[in-house]
């Protein structure tokens, strides 16, 4: 095998899947994804199982569910319920191999052997086969696979592949399979095509070259159709054959602009490159992004390092700093569950990351909440209410996007309730923004967006919370992240950080009339903002009702919790399935089981809402009643138990949530779950090494299990970069670049310089 084909051989970094079975095929081509933030891919086999033209039954799952996608690119499809869904494009890695008359398909013959592998250094897809086909012909082949992280427009395919027969009449296609499905043709010429999608007007163009040597040799191709390649001859037995596929992609909003000349021009310069070069830009892309965010444990076992640089590899792969139009949607481009909308979880789950590690990513996802602050105003007001609530299912206009009712397995009609009482996300979006600029300093951003979205939202919290008879302010109707209780008042989650939410929105406006009086006079007579408004946003914070028991130092988590059914959950410990499915719904409603981090990720988020012996009590009361029925629960709950000194506890979560994608399950067909894997993170730096990015300063509180001899990353601050290694009670800090910065070290301020190495004891 050529040395460009071949992985870096570190279990560290590589993913080995071996073997084949129908059973997990799905769930490899999500774990295996390829994306750089604009275009993903599923990791399946470029050689057909057949056409996936059957509709999709309760009872029927595809084998293998090719998909190519592009950010950003959302139509409306003939579903039901109607709502908008990112629109698969051609998948530019199809081929066909036709031997003597007869058609290829990876269900019909015997898989020798298998084996795929993503090494994630080189963010790079590698297959090795051996396939007894009809006659007992054996096809030997391997293939690499990419997405450029270097040019986010350009894919790049590499296929080999042998015969052990000599005479057999060998065709080859390479071809663009499903280019154009649900979207109107506008330009299909010999090696350009663009579509245009029926409702949204979006517009895409994919272009591409490919070339076949025989043993080095080009072979001539028909050319009979745009983006197709045909290929015919008579095999020599162990004769050589290699496919260079470069494919290039470009999206377009507006019905004016014109993707095709885009998607033209990035396809000369790869082909300027050549394969080689694309590939060899490509790994030093993601060289110089996992020198940036490389999370090293030492003494750890090899399950958790794993699970951090898969999570680390899909959460570069999500995200796109050139793009503030788009999102990451809940499964990021690997998947079609959730039709690709935005959730929640990109604030609350995947910013923290990029916060501390890529800003500019950061940015650029806030940034698309920004350009659809129109969207979460007219939902404000379409519900009676002032500011902006943002959408739960967020897709491209910023509207709300998540379905009504749905139809359920045994036909009968579900409300979804979550896209009118789930109105938490307003909250979530603005400590995102907070956070970002406390740890970027970035005023440009805060004083040209951020503030605005800071405003808005407290705006909408203030009129949502509503005075009553007994002196306080009421948020009712509501669903808090625990998802099992529907239609509760006084959620503690929605409410603590709703009132924080106003606060942060007085103190922006402070911020701004101290740093830039001119720009703040002029936004708040464009948000009509008057000063008796200000005056009801302070009674806001004042009489918001929170759920705290002063007493007990506990949070109610909404009111009326405590009179719920008590469950015991180590009863149920061996189930399979989410307790709401083993007990029944109306069961969970009635009981104390929390279906995920709710109050615990209020302490995740607000631990200064937490004094003293607080954080530690709520913990206690609230993780025996959790039953982690989402992705999301396990990597909070390992966060907070690891700032609590809970080790053993910390890393019993940390395992269960990297497994959640490691593992081949069923739900993994529809994508990673992205959220998931930056609570993975999130427990480790944040956790664990107890970074701290909130404060004036930057901070560090390590609490380091017993076995970890070491753990070391990287992270930015204010334009700085700092290199951090913790090793059993000895912290090594290193400023990379940078001015002159103070760093708080377990209660201690030091000051760190650029070329020298802190080192503290603690």
């Amino acid at each position: 095998m050529m040395q460009a084909l071949e992985s870096t051989h570190d279990s560290d970094w590589v993913l080995t899947h071996e073997g084949y079975s129908v059973l997990t095929e799905n769930a490899v081509e999500s774990r295996f994804a390829l994306g750089n933030g604009f275009m993903g891919m599923r990791a399946s086999r470029p050689v057909s199982r057949g056409p996936t033209w059957v509709s999709w039954q309760g009872f029927v799952r595809w084998a293998s569910w090719p998909r190519c996608y592009v950010a950003g690119l959302f139509d409306r499809p003939n579903t039901v319920p109607p709502v908008p869904a990112l629109v698969p494009v051609a998948d530019w890695s199809r081929v066909r191999l036709v031997l003597d008359d007869n058609s290829q398909l990876m269900m019909d013959g015997e898989f020798l052997s298998s084996v795929r592998q993503l090494d994630m250094r080189r963010g790079i897809l590698l297959s090795d086969l051996s396939y007894r086909a009809h006659a007992g012909i054996t096809i030997n082949g391997d293939e690499l696979r990419l997405v450029s992280l270097a040019d986010r427009a350009v894919g790049l395919q590499v296929l080999r592949f042998s015969l052990d027969r000599n005479g057999i009449d060998v065709m080859l296609e390479a071809n663009f399979a499903m280019a154009g499905m649900g979207m109107e043709p506008l330009q299909l010429d010999r090696d350009v095509c663009a579509w245009r999608t029926e409702g949204s007007h979006k517009a895409v163009a994919m272009a591409g070259s490919a070339t076949l040597r025989a043993d080095g040799h080009p072979l001539a191709p028909e050319r009979s159709f745009s983006l197709r390649w045909i290929w015919r001859w008579r095999s020599v037995a162990g004769q050589v054959l290699e496919l260079d596929r470069l494919v290039t992609v470009a999206r377009s909003d507006g019905l004016a602009d014109d993707p095709a000349p885009v998607a033209s021009d990035a396809l000369a310069r790869s082909r300027a490159l050549g394969w080689r070069g694309v590939l060899a830009a490509h790994e030093t892309a993601w060289q110089q992004h996992w020198d940036a965010s490389d999370v090293i444990i030492e003494g750890a076992d090899d399950e958790i390092q794993e699970a951090v640089r898969f999570a680390v590899y899909h959460l570069t792969s999500a995200a796109n700093p050139e793009d503030e139009s788009v999102s990451i949607g809940a499964r990021g481009l690997t998947g079609d569950a959730y039709f690709g909308h935005v959730f929640w979880d990109t604030e609350i789950y995947l910013l923290p990351f990029y916060v501390a590690v890529w800003p500019e990513a950061a940015r650029a996802l806030l940034m698309y909440r920004y350009h659809t602050l129109p969207g979460a105003r007219a939902k404000a007001a379409a519900m009676g209410y002032r500011g902006a609530l943002y959408a739960w299912e967020s897709a491209d206009t910023g509207e709300e996007t998540t379905p009504e009712r749905v139809v359920g397995p045994g036909g009968e009609t579900i409300d979804i309730l979550t896209g009118r009482m789930e109105q938490h996300i307003s909250a979530d979006v603005a400590y995102a923004v907070w956070q970002y600029w406390r740890a970027t300093g970035d005023e440009g951003f805060f004083a040209d967006a951020g503030a605005e979205i800071l405003l808005e939202t407290a705006r909408f919290w203030a009129s949502r919370a509503v005075p009553e008879a007994d002196g306080k302010r009421h948020i009712r109707h509501v669903i808090g992240p625990d998802e099992y209780h529907e239609d509760v008042d006084d959620n503690a989650f929605t409410n603590v950080m709703a009132r924080w939410n106003i606060a942060r929105g007085l103190e922006a406006i402070e911020v701004m009339r101290a740093r830039w009086p001119d720009r703040a006079a002029a936004l708040l007579e464009r948000l009509a903002l008057s000063e008796p408004e200000l005056a009801d946003w302070r009674d806001a914070v004042e009489h918001i009702v929170t759920g705290l028991d002063p007493t007990t130092g506990l949070y109610e988590q909404f009111a009326g919790f405590y009179k719920l059914e008590p469950l015991d959950l180590s009863l149920y410990a061996d189930r399979k399935v989410p307790i709401d499915v083993v007990i029944g719904r109306e069961r969970t409603q009635r009981s104390q089981v929390v279906k995920q981090a709710d109050v615990v990720a209020l302490i995740a988020l607000l631990p200064d809402e937490f004094p003293g012996a607080a954080a530690k009590a709520n913990f206690r009361y609230y993780e025996p009643r959790c039953a982690h029925g989402s992705s999301l629960s396990a990597g909070i709950h390992a966060l907070v138990a690891a700032r609590l000194g809970e080790t053993e506890i910390a890393l019993r979560y940390l395992r269960h949530a990297a497994a959640a994608d490691l593992e081949l399950d069923l739900n993994s067909a529809g994508g990673i779950r992205i959220a998931g894997l930056g609570g993975v993170w999130q427990a480790i730096v944040l956790g664990f090494a107890g970074l701290d990015l909130t404060g004036d300063i930057l901070g560090l509180d390590p609490k380091l299990p017993p076995q970890w001899r070491s753990l070391s990353f990287r992270a930015r601050w204010k334009d700085r970069s700092v290199a951090i290694r913790i090793a059993g009670r000895t912290v090594e800090a290193r400023l990379v670049n940078g001015q002159p910065m103070e760093m708080r070290i377990a209660g201690a301020t030091r000051k760190l310089t650029a070329g020298a190495t802190l080192q503290v004891s603690i």
